[in-house]
């Protein structure tokens, strides 16, 4: 019986580390262009929230998740704090 080779996965598949939550779509967006323009990889989700949880997030349907890799988490963070004042007040900022 032959022995089959072992699939190797990269190493730095699935490193990535929550930056932020915002139930605002506009801030969600204003976000995305400032990393996309100091060019920090992430990728958005948004998540569905259950209908019994939705008091938590003042009865929004759904939760935009901003994630980036673990090691541009301290260059994507010092970006957020330099925002204005208005959006990031709608920022779930998440710490590592």
């Amino acid at each position: 019986m032959a022995k089959r080779a072992v699939k190797v996965v990269d190493k730095n598949i699935d490193h990535d580390v929550e930056l932020c939550r915002t139930t605002n779509a506009r801030v969600g967006s204003h976000t995305m262009q400032l990393l996309i323009r100091e060019q920090i990889p992430f990728t958005q989700v948004w998540k569905r929230i259950p209908f019994y949880k939705r008091e938590q997030y003042k009865g929004a349907k759904e939760i935009c998740v901003i994630r980036t890799h673990q090691n541009q988490y301290s260059h994507a963070r010092r970006i957020l704090d330099g925002m204005e004042v208005s959006y990031r007040e709608r920022l779930m900022l998440h710490a590592i």
